[in-house]
């Protein structure tokens, strides 16, 4: 049985790169909690980017994404093209907000142009937490997975 020493309690130090990378990303969170504070309730869509708009699952997205917006819910999507673009442009085409909360990535997503309110985050951690923060509800269509299982 090995004893715990005061040494093996003590903490180990962060570097300071380390350090400023998460509290920046605490700052981010509490910057989203600001901003969508009043959007309750919502629901959030996930979807794959890669969806045709001639494609059966992005005019299903669409259609219930309009009738959760005119039941009084805002959409919450990726912000991107594909289902989230059909989920936002639903949406917008509804009585209630329309919400992209876009990931910065290198060659990937593009912000669709259907959103009321569009929030972009460097961290896929950040924009997980502000995907549940708000919702009452999940719609996950196909290829909706890659937001619930991205690395943080």
């Amino acid at each position: 049985m090995s004893k715990i020493t005061p040494r093996a309690l003590s903490f180990i130090p962060l570097k300071e790169d380390t350090l400023n990378r998460e509290t920046w990303r605490v700052f981010q969170i509490m910057a989203g909690f600001e901003q969508l504070s009043h959007i309750k309730p919502s629901v959030s869509i996930f979807g794959s980017a890669r969806t045709p708009v001639d494609h059966p699952d992005y005019r299903l997205t669409e259609e219930i994404a309009e009738l959760l917006s005119n039941s009084g819910f805002s959409i919450v999507s990726g912000g991107g093209p594909g289902i989230m673009e059909a989920a936002n442009k639903g949406g917008h085409r509804g009585k209630s907000q329309s919400i992209g909360l876009n990931i910065e990535l290198p060659r990937e997503q593009h912000s669709n142009p259907y959103q009321d309110i569009s929030l972009s985050f460097k961290h896929f951690f950040s924009r997980k937490v502000m995907f549940v923060k708000y919702a009452t509800a999940y719609v996950v269509m196909p290829g909706g997975f890659g937001t619930l299982n991205s690395s943080t």
